[in-house]
């Protein structure tokens, strides 16, 4: 598959125009961040805008998985949201509850993700239909779960711990739990047959298919994937917050699309780095803080991220067709 794209996948393309250009913004944002505040470029607060972007940085390492295929999830938000309530639920059971709080709650994203895959992979329905409507199932059964109500159910202390607390002190846990599975997701995609298989799939189906790739099974997984780390994002969200919201995963969709698309991977699939997104990550999570400096209402930062994917889309509409 590496032969079809003419590149190596992997962390980084050697001067990736795309990646370069996401650092060099990052340079800007920064620059102008100093000109609103002083403290915009302290240690303290950078290490802030670091733990935040970790949040955005797990669901995005799933959501690029997908995009690679030239696929999308719409799932995000209530995977994100069910992950979150289904953890804290399970707490409630006494010790036995709390202890495999974590592990359901991301059992849960997978779930959506798998029932997303079969879809897709299998019942060939467009992965914006279906994961649209996954999403609309997933918030239909969690709003009858909570009566209409916001949930009552508190994080477990490990929850907290991994969202706010430091192995190292100086360093939340939550910063190193995205350099892992970032780290996971590099070697994955540079150094597996899996990665090779879901950059070829992203290039051309058919020909993946014809050399002998199960590609239903691939693009199976890639969700199941994208579904466990959204829902690992709203369980490290609620540990963040002491407890689930139901509309916390709201926020979530159109920046991880964002985050992807302006670290360099192809929305059509089969062109993409980690480092990429890595960079797309932090971008979106320091555009953030500035409009939230800025005071700019939430309506204008969808719009703004909404923008973003649109131009992004219309670049690589014209990029010559790899597939």
């Amino acid at each position: 598959m590496t032969r079809a794209t003419g590149r190596k996948p992997g962390f980084i393309h050697r001067f990736d125009p795309a990646v370069l250009t996401a650092f060099g913004c990052i340079i800007l944002l920064l620059v102008l961040g100093s000109l609103y505040s002083r403290n915009f470029l302290s240690p303290d607060y950078l290490l802030q805008q670091l733990k935040m972007a970790s949040f955005l940085g797990v669901i995005a390492t799933g959501m690029m998985l997908v995009i690679l295929l030239g696929q999308i999830d719409l799932s995000v938000p209530w995977a994100v949201a069910t992950g979150a309530m289904m953890a804290c639920a399970a707490a409630a059971y006494g010790p036995f509850g709390v202890a495999l709080a974590i592990p359901f709650g991301i059992l849960c994203g997978v779930a959506i993700g798998v029932i997303n895959g079969i879809g897709v992979a299998y019942l060939r329905v467009p992965s914006m239909i279906v994961t649209l409507a996954t999403n609309a199932v997933a918030q239909g059964v969690m709003v009858v779960y909570t009566g209409g109500f916001s949930p009552q159910d508190s994080a477990t202390a490990a929850m907290r711990y991994l969202a706010t607390g430091g192995l190292i002190p100086g360093i939340p846990n939550v910063v190193f739990i995205w350099a892992l599975i970032g780290g996971a997701m590099v070697f994955v995609l540079g150094r597996t047959g899996f990665g090779r298989a879901v950059y070829g799939i992203g290039n051309r189906e058919r020909a993946a298919y014809l050399s002998g790739i199960n590609t239903r099974r691939i693009v199976m997984i890639a969700f199941a994937v994208s579904g466990g780390l959204s829902a690992f994002g709203g369980v490290l969200l609620a540990g963040y917050a002491s407890k689930a919201a139901q509309s916390m995963g709201d926020a979530y969709l159109l920046p991880a699309i964002a985050a992807v698309v302006l670290g360099g991977t192809s929305i059509l699939g089969g062109r993409g780095t980690y480092l990429g997104t890595v960079a797309g990550v932090i971008l979106i999570t320091l555009l953030q803080s500035i409009l939230s400096v800025m005071q700019m209402p939430e309506a204008g930062r969808q719009i703004i991220y909404g923008l973003v994917i649109v131009l992004m889309l219309l670049l690589y509409g014209r990029a010559p067709a790899s597939r």
